[in-house]
Parts: C-alpha cells; sequence; structure tokens
C-alpha cells in the first residue's frame, strides 16, 4: 500500500468520514424528518459531529501512520482456505466494541464526568439522525482510542475494519432515528431483544439511566441496565413528542 505524510492521512479522512456523515445522517433526516425545520440541537449536533469528525481523522491517520512503520496488526493477505477469518474477527471487534462503548458510556454518565464527556450528545431528549456522531471531544477522543487499540492488538484485514467503522456510522444513525418517526411494531420485533435499535436507545435518551449498549443488549441485561418496562414504554402514551 502506498504511503503517504500523516497530514494527507488527516485531510483525506477527515473528508471522507464528514461526506459520510453528512450523506448517512441527511439521507434519513430527508426521509423521515423532512417536514420538520432544523432546530438549534440539531445544528448543535452537526458542530459537534464535525469536531468528533476532527478526532476520528486523526485517530484514523495515526493507525495509518503506524501501519506504514509495520507497527499494527493490520494486512491485506487474502486466503481462499482461511476465508472464515473475515467474518470471525468482524464478528469479535464488534462484540469487544459494544463491551468497550458499555463500560465508557455508563462511566461518562457520572456526574463528575457527565458534563466533561457526555452532556453535549444528550442537548435534544428525542434523538434525531444527526445526533449519531455528535459525541463531545473528550468523548469521541475515548472511542477513537478504542480503534487504535484494536488494530495494535488483533490481526485485522482492512476488509474487515472498513467493515466495522461502516457498521459504527450506520448502525450509530439507526438508533437515532427516533420513536416519532417509526411505526410503534417496529421495535418490537424479536430481534429488538438482541440487537439495539432505535427503540432501544430513544429509551437511553429520555431515562438517562438505562439502555447503554451499541449493538448488543447483551450487557444490559447483565448489569441490570435494562429498562424493565422496554415494551411497555414504547406504547403511545408514554413516548415523548418533541416540544412536549
Amino acid at each position: 500500500m502506498q504511503q503517504h505524510s500523516f497530514w494527507f492521512y488527516i485531510v483525506t479522512f477527515f473528508a471522507i468520514i464528514l461526506v459520510r456523515y453528512l450523506a448517512m445522517a441527511g439521507f434519513a433526516h430527508w426521509l423521515l424528518y423532512h417536514r420538520q425545520p432544523a432546530t438549534i440541537s440539531v445544528l448543535k449536533d452537526i458542530q459537534l459531529s464535525v469536531l468528533s469528525t476532527g478526532v476520528f481523522a486523526l485517530a484514523t491517520a495515526v493507525i495509518m501512520t503506524l501501519d506504514d512503520k509495520g507497527m499494527t496488526k493490520l494486512h491485506g493477505r487474502m486466503d481462499a482456505e482461511n476465508w472464515w477469518v473475515l467474518p470471525l474477527s468482524y464478528l469479535a471487534v464488534l462484540v469487544l466494541q459494544d463491551a468497550y462503548f458499555y463500560a465508557t458510556h455508563r462511566l461518562f454518565h457520572h456526574p463528575r464526568l457527565f458534563a466533561w464527556f457526555h452532556q453535549g450528545h444528550h442537548r435534544s431528549r428525542q434523538p434525531t439522525p444527526w445526533t449519531s456522531f455528535a459525541f463531545d471531544p473528550l468523548e469521541a477522543v475515548v472511542q477513537a482510542l478504542f480503534l487504535i487499540g484494536v488494530v495494535m492488538l488483533i490481526p485485522l484485514h482492512f476488509i474487515t475494519l472498513l467493515a466495522v467503522l461502516t457498521t459504527m456510522t450506520v448502525w450509530a444513525v439507526v438508533n437515532h432515528l427516533g420513536l416519532e418517526v417509526l411505526p410503534l411494531h417496529f421495535p418490537h420485533h424479536w430481534l429488538g431483544r438482541w440487537l439495539i435499535g432505535p427503540a432501544h436507545h430513544s429509551i437511553h435518551h429520555r431515562r438517562y439511566g438505562k439502555h447503554f449498549g451499541l449493538y448488543f443488549t447483551f450487557w444490559d441485561r447483565v448489569f441490570g441496565s435494562e429498562d424493565p418496562a422496554y415494551a411497555d414504554a414504547l406504547q403511545p402514551a408514554a413516548v415523548v413528542r418533541p416540544g412536549a
């Protein structure tokens, strides 16, 4: 793979990450929220997202520079006999990232840390697609460190890393679609008991002490942070509408 300067990586990946965020969040907003005017919270979410983009671009530049120096376990080898390693490593990284996110996310809700690490993400109790990448800068740093750590410790194909990053972005957008634009029966699909979606995460934005996971509901169940009235909370009377 051709090597480039550190600043080339920063500028390139800042553009890629920002365009990806604007495209995915913008499409979801156009599809589901186009009749709603932009609010101050949406504009602030976009501002935070631009800052997060800078943090993740910096982290990606670090990863690429370390890889240029042979200091990561990223590789481009494709062995037909070991094709199963790609999906297995992909799933392994998602499970590890989910555990890391749960632990750090719950930690950031500690009263002494919340204002520094996570308050900006909760400006709106009813999230929108624009909230998906609205990390406070310090939180973005902590989440970006996971990506640097994982490529230093686990052998990963570049395709696997790209798949993880894409999944992270798409899942974040989906999780922040909000309840008011979706059929209430949608989150009640059996997958909703195992995979985190908009219904599960919307409850977190209304009840800060519940639902800290990223992809899977496992850790919320194990550590007792899943809302026991998860299904009941999705009924029309319990849904918090904008301006309520």
